[in-house]
């Protein structure tokens, strides 16, 4: 009767601990973009209609094929393009990266469990391009600037095949059906902001990579053009996108907004296969919406976070990513929590996979009032390691055993694994723990 009364105290100790402190625990590992081949990254600082988009190129291979067309909603001036640092993209990933933590059991005997804190080559030389011919194609090359390493056109267009028709002229391989995906653009009064490398300036700059291309503008139109990348892409494409706003969350309007599931306590093993089992995870998450969401992984006030993946970004990267309402560098003091001089800034990382077929409108973003913290975050609790003999000692090793098993299963649903296999990875003795296998996992051992 003591045994079984103590247990439920135990129970409730646990409930009430883990509810009081959501995201305690050591920070232990981070699954960042790096275990994708190819995810394309970009970061996005908006306030009421203007915005600064940072893009990330991921592309590997001969500087001479690269070059990017983004659909743009305004006409785009010199000044407005900058080239920015992949440094503090990279800080910026890692900051928001999914992330493990752990926690350490303490002595049955005390009853409680102790929680511790822990774009291909787009040649348009000016000199060479012929202006009547884009004008019978109804193409106005409206400007063109050389910006770092990139040679950088502007262009608007009357209708879709005439645009298409003058960029392949013009040494662009476009995909198949371009030219409607472009029409619709056009159809929008939409411009053109076309990239391409350089050879020259990038030597002379010394850069063996390609930094990330920021553009300022100013539109009332808050969205992410996503088309174009599907028309020639073998497969579905990986996409994360770092919001940066004032206000609060950021989420699509025209596609279901997911977060992505957090808090599960996960097997201790995972430890050394984190990035494994977060990659697997996402698969298995994204079949459950059949590939038609996008899925939130971190929304937080960039002032602190808990536990910290990376150090909150300073003053001075934020504005080198656009925040341009931080008006001077002077690091906010706030009780218990790291300073990074960073002020009304919410950070919000989403990650889509997406394809033409599930995805054929562009993302439409809105920022929403919602400032409540979420991380994909998940937990690692290491049993008491203790001799200590008391009369709740053998209760709470039965309580592991349980506990462990419904880490298994959780597992197991995350990722798709094998429920038995995981057991065996976890040397895991159910008998000993007083569990039964279900009537239906005897017949087909999945």
């Amino acid at each position: 009767m003591k045994k079984a009364a103590w247990f439920f105290v135990l129970s409730f100790v646990l409930l009430v601990s883990r509810n009081a402190h959501t995201f305690c625990g050591f920070y232990v590992a981070k699954a960042d973009t790096k275990i994708f081949n190819k995810a394309s990254q970009v970061v996005l600082a908006r306030q009421d209609d203007k915005t600064v988009i940072t893009m990330v190129n991921d592309f590997k291979g001969d500087p001479k094929e690269f070059a990017v067309v983004i659909p743009v909603p305004t006409l785009i001036e010199p000044g407005q393009i900058n080239i920015g640092d992949k440094k503090v993209i990279d800080h910026l990933d890692s900051y928001t990266s999914p992330r493990l933590v752990e926690y350490f059991d303490g002595s049955p005997c005390q009853f409680a469990l102790m929680e511790r804190r822990m774009s291909r080559d787009a040649a348009l030389p000016a000199a060479q391009s012929s202006r009547q011919r884009a004008e019978v194609l109804g193409v106005t090359v409206q400007a063109q600037y050389t910006v770092g390493e990139y040679d950088i056109v502007i262009l608007s267009a009357k209708q879709g095949q005439g645009l298409e028709t003058w960029l392949k002229e013009n040494g662009y391989r476009l995909p198949k059906g371009a030219s409607s995906v472009l029409g619709s653009y056009i159809k929008q009064k939409m411009h053109f902001f076309v990239a391409k490398v350089n050879l020259k300036e990038q030597s002379k700059l010394g850069f063996t990579y390609l930094r990330p291309i920021q553009v300022a503008y100013e539109s009332p139109k808050f969205m992410l053009p996503i088309r174009l990348g599907t028309l020639n892409a073998d497969g579905s494409q990986e996409l994360f996108i770092y919001a940066l706003t004032q206000k609060g969350r950021v989420e699509p309007t025209n596609y279901r907004s997911v977060k992505l599931p957090t808090g599960m306590d996960v097997p201790i093993y995972i430890k050394s296969r984190f990035q494994k089992f977060y990659r697997d995870m996402f698969d298995q998450q994204v079949k459950k919406v059949d590939l038609r969401a996008v899925f939130t992984e971190y929304a937080w006030d960039m002032n602190w976070c808990d536990p910290c993946a990376a150090e909150p970004l300073s003053f001075e990267e934020l504005r080198s990513l656009g925040v341009f309402w931080l008006t001077d560098g002077r690091p906010e003091i706030i009780p218990n929590r790291i300073p990074s001089g960073a002020r009304d800034v919410f950070v919000t990382r989403m990650h889509v996979r997406y394809d033409a077929e599930r995805f054929p409108e562009d993302l439409i973003l809105q920022e929403t009032a919602d400032r409540n913290n979420f991380q994909a975050r998940y937990v690692l609790r290491h049993p008491w390691q203790g001799d200590r003999e008391c009369p709740a000692t053998e209760e709470y090793r039965r309580a592991v055993l349980q506990r462990q098993e419904v880490e298994a299963r959780q597992l197991a649903d995350l990722t798709g694994w094998n429920l038995n296999e995981i057991r065996v990875q976890m040397d895991l003795d159910l008998k000993a723990g007083g569990i039964e296998e279900r009537w239906w996992e005897k017949i087909w051992r999945r």
